[in-house]
């Protein structure tokens, strides 16, 4: 099994103690959490992409590439790359730039993504945001992997022979398909044989587990092997200790100023205490050996292979947020290396493609 730590940037007030650390500080601490994430052993590093409050993850690869200078063996993630809302030749040329200045150790998880504002700042509506979705990945896909590509597309103008520069370390690159609650992207990522990583963090487990057997039907339907699907999963919160009840205390806190803000906010409350949150959910929190037994309950339902958990301390203080990431790595992460396979694919980049220079006329 191989594992990422994953931030979606979220800048607000630290849901216990209420203080608001600047932005300069919120971009600092996420670049010490993937320096720490290499340190630790993680075998991946995610960044979000949001376009509306409290995020401030609208520019990933800037932020990887950042990343990639500071880190040397790590693989980038993006979680999620929301090709809903972009222009698919520019996403491709910011993305085949930061494959190669990281040496092929980018991954993307690509998705439409969610929030009604960056929707509407893009002037994306909810009856046309899955096609452009589907049209920008089949013009990333193969701006991927063809020296020229012609597209009659819809929601940008339609490309003739057309050439994007840089051409790419990775041929292709490896794209995720993230999926949250609906059949869209599971149908997408089915049908090119993409891995999927499913969200796995707001709901139970049924939702959740539900989509990716719906992944696998269509994945034999269009012909691909069994053998070769991956599938990843998220967690709702990380808080390894020695014992539960330490856990479970010390995560108090941060739970109820959740709800909280659930409450205030309007947003559906699916978890009313933190015992059911650490029963019903996917959040690890609890001793080492709970946490093992817990990721195997869900690695029965999904049959996932790549784990992601928080990088953010997200309330907790930042001493117990890292050594709760220590324990995982000591005390966890060993044991669900061995009792779990990795993807069916080398996590090592796929190779650098043959570049050629446009002869000068």
């Amino acid at each position: 099994m191989k594992f990422l730590a994953i931030t979606l940037i979220a800048h607000r007030p630290d849901p216990v103690t209420g203080v608001r650390k600047t932005t300069q500080d919120r971009f600092r601490e996420v670049l010490d959490s993937a320096v720490l994430a290499e340190e630790l052993g993680f075998d991946g590093f995610g960044v979000g992409e949001r376009h509306e409050r409290p995020f401030i993850s609208s520019s990933p690869t800037v932020v990887l590439g950042h990343i990639a200078a500071l880190t040397r063996r790590i693989r980038l993630f993006t979680a999620v790359t929301t090709l809903s809302l972009l222009d698919p030749v520019r996403a491709y040329e910011d993305y085949a730039t930061l494959d190669h200045l990281s040496r092929g150790r980018l991954e993307l998880i690509i998705g439409k993504g969610n929030g009604t504002a960056q929707r509407e700042l893009f002037q994306v509506t909810p009856e046309d945001q899955w096609d452009r979705n589907a049209e920008s990945y089949e013009v990333f896909r193969a701006l991927w992997r063809q020296d020229k590509v012609t597209a009659a597309t819809r929601f940008r103008p339609p490309l003739k022979d057309a050439e994007v520069w840089p051409r790419p370390y990775q041929r292709p690159v490896r794209v995720w398909h993230g999926s949250a609650t609906s059949k869209e992207s599971v149908d997408l990522a089915a049908r090119h044989g993409d891995p999927l990583f499913s969200a796995n963090v707001t709901h139970p487990i049924e939702p959740y587990a539900a989509l990716i057997g719906y992944y696998r039907e269509r994945w034999e339907f269009h012909g691909h092997d069994p053998a070769k699907i991956a599938v990843g999963a998220g967690t709702a919160g990380l808080l390894v200790t020695r014992t539960s009840q330490e856990a479970v205390e010390a995560y108090r806190p941060v739970f109820e100023s959740t709800l909280a803000y659930q409450r205030q906010s309007g947003l559906p409350v699916v978890f009313e205490t933190v015992e059911d949150f650490v029963e019903r959910s996917s959040a690890l929190i609890g001793s080492p050996q709970q946490v093992v037994d817990k990721v195997h309950r869900y690695h029965d339902r999904f049959g996932h292979t790549v784990l992601h958990v928080q990088a953010d301390a997200n309330g907790l203080p930042d001493a117990r947020h890292r050594a709760s990431l220590e324990l995982f790595q000591s005390d966890v992460a060993p044991v669900l290396r061995r009792d779990i396979p990795d993807p069916p694919f080398a996590w090592e980049p796929v190779g650098p493609g043959t570049e050629e220079e446009p002869a000068h006329v």
